[in-house]
């Protein structure tokens, strides 16, 4: 239990940092509800779980390999670069309004909650946290070990984007269309901003 509730820590104190998983929950959030929101934290614990099971098999050792990580830069500029020019462009399209029925499928807040957390620095982090798990994963005493651990981070990432949502839910019963409109330009602009790093970080990786 000690060991799951100190990765549940580490998991709320990983997901309290402005990234682009959060900064895409806010936005749909307020556009169009709690739900959408929480089908983009979706997404991004989905790739969260597939890392976590992909690590467990030896993907550590491939995710290492300097050409993907330059790969996985390059890719992450693309997506970002994408949504954040989508962000900005409807802005002011498809806000929903408390007591309004969206139009909005939940699956497109998923598929973008997807896209955002395809990021090296979300794979960066997932074999950091676990490498000195991995280190013994292959010996059956530790594996229910690195099941915990994973369990724990996942928990405490559960309870942030809750609690972040459960924010925004409020924020959005206060909130105009103008208002909620200047957000998603904002955020399509932060998308953006970390777009241009990850481009920048693909140059590096490329030429140095």
């Amino acid at each position: 239990m000690t060991l799951f509730l100190t990765y549940v820590l580490l998991g709320l104190s990983i997901a309290l940092p402005v990234g682009t998983i959060t900064v895409e929950m806010v936005k749909q959030g307020l556009k169009n509800g709690f739900m959408h929101g929480w089908a983009v934290g979706l997404g991004g614990m989905t790739i969260d779980v597939a890392l976590i099971i992909s690590l467990y098999f030896g993907l550590a050792n491939l995710l290492t390999q300097p050409i993907l990580q330059s790969i996985m830069w390059l890719i992450g500029a693309i997506f970002l670069c994408y949504i954040g020019i989508d962000s900005i462009k409807h802005a002011n399209q498809g806000i929903t309004m408390v007591g309004e029925r969206t139009t909005k499928s939940w699956w497109a807040s998923y598929r973008n909650g997807l896209l955002v957390a395809v990021s090296p620095g979300n794979l960066v982090f997932w074999v950091t946290v676990f490498g000195t798990v991995l280190a013994s994963s292959f010996d059956n005493t530790e594996k229910g070990d690195f099941i915990v651990v994973g369990l724990g981070i996942l928990t405490g990432i559960l309870i942030h984007d809750i609690g972040l949502l459960i924010i925004v839910a409020t924020s959005r019963r206060v909130m105009n269309k103008t208002a909620i409109t200047w957000v998603s330009v904002i955020a399509g602009i932060v998308l953006i901003g970390f777009s241009l790093y990850f481009g920048y970080e693909f140059w590096r990786s490329v030429w140095n």
